[in-house]
């Protein structure tokens, strides 16, 4: 069968890249962040692949947890958003599940829910990231009241997560990280700082757990490296084929609105993906393709099945050829700067349309 749309995920390589998370931070224990369906991986896939090599998992909403435990998944998973209504607190009970707390209204919730078992929760620290948590002011009250909590466990534990620790030049995180340690420093429970880029970026973030995401699926948290470049190699490639090949006399546009003119006569290729399979829709003219192994760039504007690229006049490329849209030789970093976005948004942007396909070939990028 010659598909189109497809990606490929290497499960293989999800070990090396533990591998060098642990070798970052020795001293921590390693929660995986499987939000967002594991970052567009597949949250069952992945969890099910970390199983046993990470000791513990952070999802982001209370549905994530309830479908890990409905996978049969066991290990501790603390959800980050929380919770924002009685109910999902009795979700939070029964299936194990343990959870950041950062506002005074969930606060108030847990005050009126009686259950025997005690729930585990995150007391989460807004140090300067001004989303989610409470103001440093606030916390001697709110851990008080938190311990007089018949709901909850003792002892607390305690988070923050960090706004610019991918710039390994602003000043912020580590005044973020020092008002961490200021605030928790008289607190038993454990302590979690560290994201990807902490855990690489800001060694004094790594506390009792680290919170590696984006660096396990191989991506780099940094706009200045890809994966490979830190070491780690890429879980997911995207892949297509050609559909068309047409020649292009000089001067003719091509694709809505006519955002490219041909300069000279060439042959263009069409090629099965577009923003209805999660390719960006602002990937501008020379944003590299792989066509048989071999960049070539796009020219005209992406539409939601299709794109076009510019195989050159002499082109022997034919219709059923294999095309990379990120992979092996061409970085999922390199696509999200050439369409103005980040690579979190790319991987976790695959539609259901596009077919997945799991690999386990550890010596072969895809």
């Amino acid at each position: 069968m010659i598909r189109t749309a497809h990606a490929v995920i290497n499960l293989s390589f999800l070990a090396h890249n533990v591998a060098q998370v642990r070798k970052a931070a020795p001293n921590s224990k390693l929660m995986a962040v499987i939000k967002a369906n594991a970052y567009g991986h597949g949250l069952s896939r992945i969890a099910e692949a970390l199983d046993g090599l990470v000791d513990g998992f952070a999802v982001a909403r209370v549905q994530e947890g309830v479908s890990l435990r409905n996978a049969g998944l066991w290990q501790r998973i603390v959800v980050l958003e929380g919770f924002t209504e009685r109910e999902e607190v009795f979700d939070l009970l029964d299936f194990e599940l343990e959870v950041s707390l950062h506002s005074p209204h969930q606060l108030e919730i847990l005050k009126h829910v009686h259950r025997p078992a005690p729930l585990n929760v995150w007391l989460k620290i807004d140090t300067g990231m001004n989303r989610l948590g409470f103001k440093p002011d606030t916390i001697p009250t709110s851990y008080a009241q938190l311990m007089a909590c018949e709901m909850v466990k003792k002892p607390l534990n305690f988070m923050t997560h960090f706004a610019n620790a991918d710039d390994k030049n602003d000043s912020k995180t580590a005044k973020q990280i020092a008002l961490f340690k200021q605030l928790t420093a008289d607190y038993e429970g454990e302590k979690s700082m560290a994201n990807s880029a902490g855990i690489l970026a800001w060694q004094d973030s790594q506390t009792d757990w680290i919170r590696a995401g984006i660096m396990l699926y191989g991506i780099s948290p940094f706009s200045d490296s890809t994966g490979a470049e830190l070491g780690l190699k890429p879980l997911m490639s995207l892949h297509s084929r050609l559909i068309s090949v047409r020649d292009v006399a000089t001067g003719e546009t091509v694709g809505y609105s006519g955002t490219w003119t041909s300069e000279k006569a060439t042959k263009l290729g069409v090629v099965a993906i577009g923003y209805g399979d999660g390719y960006p829709r602002y990937a501008q003219n020379g944003t590299p393709v792989l066509i048989n192994g071999e960049r070539v760039p796009l020219v005209g504007r992406v539409s939601m099945d299709m794109i076009t690229v510019d195989l050159g006049l002499n082109s022997t490329a034919k219709a059923g050829d294999s095309v990379t849209l990120w992979g092996e030789k061409l970085p999922v970093e390199e696509i999200a700067r050439w369409a103005n976005t980040i690579p979190y948004t790319l991987v976790c942007g695959i539609t259901p349309r596009v077919e997945i396909l799991e690999s386990r070939h550890s010596d072969t990028f895809f």
